[in-house]
């Protein structure tokens, strides 16, 4: 088992499961790629979230170790699966148009297309299952909760980008997206296993290393993006982020497209990081 067998795990799910659908008069998927890299549970980043992040932020070792209280593991036999479904373009396309709202396509990605997100979370914890490692996927825990971090606010238990960013994916921008190799438009996944993967080299050493903000001091595109003025110099204000995404954006979707969702977007497309990495 490695980790070129769980990537056609992944592909396969996305390629060929009824759930990868954006539900429009389309049919479109929601998703057509993927990027996935690994991470040593033993990394010592992991406990450096706890430290940044909050105490409440598992490491592998603890989201593992109440998901399988008989396992006698250690850190290092765990692997962290992290995964990346970028965007599609036709999502990019339209959201990138918009100067208020998020687009119906990026709407509808951001409900159905995180539903299957779930699910795809489900079929590689079945498929690690089938061959008798067992693995959990955080997000779906009951031992995930969202907490409070004194430093930044909303946070919780278990944080897709910070897994992506430990398993090699990308670093963080100015908004708090996690830049990647596909832009900063996509939806994240992981899934904690007792298996041994190689990790994913990190081809960085700092965390904001991918936006063109922090390389150039002048790249302010995503907060000009931004119709609530939610990003600045300081970064980003995750409750007026919030109280646009989930009450103005999830009226105007409900009223324009009839759709019962939310998101926004607009700081991840029409950016120069919204597709690439720009540094």
């Amino acid at each position: 088992m490695n980790g070129e067998w769980i990537r056609g795990v992944i592909e396969a799910h996305i390629e060929g499961a009824p759930e990868n659908t954006l539900g429009n008069a389309e049919s479109e998927p929601a998703f057509e790629e993927v990027l996935v890299g690994f991470a040593n549970g033993a990394d010592p980043l992991f406990e450096a979230y706890k430290e940044h992040v909050g105490p409440f932020h598992f490491t592998p070792l603890e989201i593992f170790g109440r998901t399988f209280p008989e396992e006698d593991v250690s850190p290092r036999d765990l692997t962290v699966i992290s995964w990346i479904l970028p965007q599609r373009e036709a999502t990019k396309a339209e959201n990138r148009a918009q100067t208020v709202y998020g687009a119906e396509r990026w709407v509808r990605c951001r409900i159905l297309g995180e539903r299957f997100n779930a699910r795809l979370r489900e079929r590689v914890v079945e498929a690690l299952g089938e061959e008798g490692i067992p693995a959990v996927a955080p997000q779906l825990s009951p031992h995930w909760a969202r907490e409070v971090s004194p430093r930044y606010g909303k946070a919780s238990r278990w944080s897709e980008r910070h897994a992506a960013y430990a398993a090699g994916l990308g670093t963080f921008g100015l908004s708090d997206g996690l830049i990647t190799a596909r832009g900063k438009a996509h939806r994240a996944g992981s899934v904690v296993a007792r298996i041994a993967v190689p990790p994913t080299p990190r081809p960085y050493e700092d965390h904001h290393a991918y936006c063109l903000h922090f390389a150039t001091g002048d790249c302010m595109a995503c907060a000009e993006r931004c119709p609530v003025q939610a990003i600045d110099t300081g970064g980003h204000d995750k409750e007026t982020c919030a109280r646009h995404v989930k009450e103005t954006c999830a009226r105007h979707a409900l009223e324009r497209y009839g759709f019962d969702g939310y998101g926004c977007g607009l700081c991840q497309t029409g950016v120069p990081c919204e597709s690439g990495i720009p540094v």
